[in-house]
């Protein structure tokens, strides 16, 4: 059976911001850990999805302040895939404790069983954040937001063609769309400690406006890299004083290389990004005096 030394983590938002600052990075890796994809030579070790990850955790830690496990690759594994995100997560507790940790779970229920996945998440596995859906209303969020500095990630607006079906629509009368009216209501529920929103990369063209509706609060990005998004163009739009941005990449940077030299490749994808973002934070600093960069 597997043991681990709970390490109790908190993170409030000036938290995530000092290491912005340290690390001059705004990079969020998401541990998509794909068993179709990992190198050959994993895949006759007990944990092979805990190996990968432990040497990709190792490689990129210097240049990013969060990571994703992305939960579906780990739940189709059965109880061996829970077992080693239980691993993943309390290695970077263990070693460092620093590191923002968001569970990307996409979870959405209301009553007992939203309560359930708060405490399976935050007082079990010891995660900082749990993405959720905030379409069936407020008490699918409540749960989580009775953690102190703990958060809940909303969906606002995503970066799949699908999203046109719902997310888009125009409220009739209202002159709004419905991602618009899911931000608008939703941010009172929680504050700027406690609340983040996931916006698609490929959505940029929503940023300034979503931006208008929460100023202050941190936006959760995916969509950099495979799938196609700007990271300059999400800085232009989306930064705040506190740089207000995770800026997620998963495949590009885990799967940089799928042979014995992945996690040395995956290490250098990852600073690549981070000194993207380190000149877009000088660049950000440069024209608005209230970022301390």
């Amino acid at each position: 059976m597997f043991f681990v030394k709970t390490i109790v983590n908190a993170m409030k938002l000036k938290d995530l911001y000092e290491q912005i600052l340290l690390k001059r990075s705004f990079l969020c890796v998401g541990l998509d850990t794909d068993r179709e994809r990992l190198p050959a030579h994993l895949l006759n070790s007990d944990e092979p999805l805990f190996t990968f990850n432990k040497a990709v955790i190792d490689a990129t830690v210097a240049h990013t302040i969060a990571y994703k496990p992305n939960l579906a690759f780990y739940e189709a594994e059965g109880s061996s895939g829970w077992l080693q995100l239980e691993k993943t997560v309390a290695y970077i507790r263990q070693h460092y404790p620093k590191i923002f940790i968001i569970a990307d779970a996409k979870r959405g229920d209301i009553g007992n069983t939203s309560k359930l996945y708060a405490e399976a998440f935050f007082k079990k596995m010891n995660v900082d954040a749990v993405t959720l859906s905030p379409y069936m209303g407020r008490d699918t969020v409540d749960p989580f937001l009775q953690y102190e500095e703990k958060w809940a990630v909303l969906l606002a607006l995503t970066s799949n063609p699908s999203a046109n079906d719902f997310e888009l629509t125009e409220e009739a009368g209202a002159g709004r769309k419905l991602y618009e009216k899911v931000i608008a209501t939703s941010m009172q529920w929680g504050n700027i400690d406690n609340l983040m929103y996931v916006v698609g990369a490929t959505q940029v063209s929503q940023l300034e406006s979503i931006r208008k509706i929460i100023p202050d609060h941190f936006l959760l990005i995916p969509g950099i890299g495979e799938q196609g998004g700007s990271l300059e163009e999400v800085a232009k739009y989306g930064m705040n004083k506190h740089c207000g941005l995770l800026v997620n990449s998963s495949r590009a940077i885990i799967f940089a290389d799928t042979g014995e030299r992945f996690a040395k490749a995956a290490g250098q994808k990852a600073q690549e990004l981070q000194q993207q973002m380190a000149q877009l934070l000088r660049d950000m600093s440069d024209e608005r005096h209230d970022m301390r960069i």
